[in-house]
């Protein structure tokens, strides 16, 4: 695993969306400036559940403060499909993230400790990124573990700290 370091690109991921189409991790849509991309476990995941369902609610204080939200997994189809209905979400959702993509933004991957986890396949754990409107990586979460994650108030009160001209991108010591 390597660490994605803060102030520099984000190294964008096409995935399948539900719905249709490709979605491009890493890059800000729909007219907004900054990304709030989110990668979760699985549907096997009931944190995941929960910090979802926390997502969707917050969704309109993310947009208000121009900032889109994705959410992605290494889940089929089916699965994502199932989340976005359990969560009721109306970001974009996408599927399908391969190994080789988890491992390509710095995420921890888990084998599964049953055939019924996540169907027998390797899955990411949680991770979190704030992009900046050129691609540029803000704000970084990555976690081994299904129970650490930031609270999403928290994050929203910090990408709007970020978004202040006089903030520095953290994180940078040594670089």
């Amino acid at each position: 695993m390597h660490a994605l370091n803060t102030g520099e690109v984000f190294p964008t991921q096409d995935v399948a969306a539900l719905g249709g189409g490709r979605l491009s991790l890493g890059t800000p849509s729909k007219g907004f400036d900054w990304q709030l991309l989110i990668i979760y476990r699985g549907l096997h995941c009931p944190l995941c559940v929960e910090y979802l369902a926390d997502l969707e609610a917050l969704l309109p204080d993310f947009h208000a403060a121009g900032c889109d939200a994705v959410v992605a997994s290494g889940d089929p189809q089916d699965k994502a499909a199932k989340m976005q209905s359990e969560c009721a979400l109306s970001m974009p959702v996408g599927y399908g993230l391969t190994t080789d993509q988890m491992i390509s933004m710095g995420l921890y991957v888990s084998n599964p400790r049953s055939p019924q986890e996540a169907d027998g396949r390797a899955f990411a754990e949680p991770g979190l990124f704030v992009i900046m409107p050129e691609g540029v990586l803000r704000m970084v979460d990555i976690s081994n573990a299904p129970f650490l994650r930031p609270p999403l108030a928290n994050v929203l009160r910090g990408m709007k700290a970020n978004q202040s001209d006089d903030y520095p991108t953290r994180g940078t010591f040594g670089r």
